[in-house]
């Protein structure tokens, strides 16, 4: 089973992205676990995740998110801002299958 992490300040703004993200993997049949986690959570978590995508708003911290995902294998990327806003769930799980 893939494992995708959203990442935001504190976990709570992406949950909606993580509801229709999910959506999409369940009409698509994908065995996919979508999880939001808040920042201070993102270097113990992202060891248990195949890939992680910050929310906008904090997509200053991509480097050093970078940074520490790349001791793991594991990639990371910062949500694109109209994908977020729209809660285009399609569009960013599609994203997100793009790093795995």
């Amino acid at each position: 089973m893939k494992k995708i992490l959203l990442v935001c300040d504190m976990g709570m703004s992406t949950s909606l992205v993580v509801k229709k993200m999910q959506d999409v993997a369940a009409r698509r049949q994908l065995e996919i676990d979508i999880q939001a986690k808040g920042m201070q959570e993102f270097k113990e978590a992202i060891q248990l995740f195949d890939c992680a995508l910050l929310g906008p708003q904090i997509s200053y911290k991509l480097a050093a998110c970078k940074e520490q995902a790349a001791q793991y294998g594991k990639k990371v990327e910062s949500i694109n801002m109209m994908h977020y806003g729209m809660l285009d769930g399609e569009k960013i799980l599609d994203h997100a299958l793009t790093l795995i």
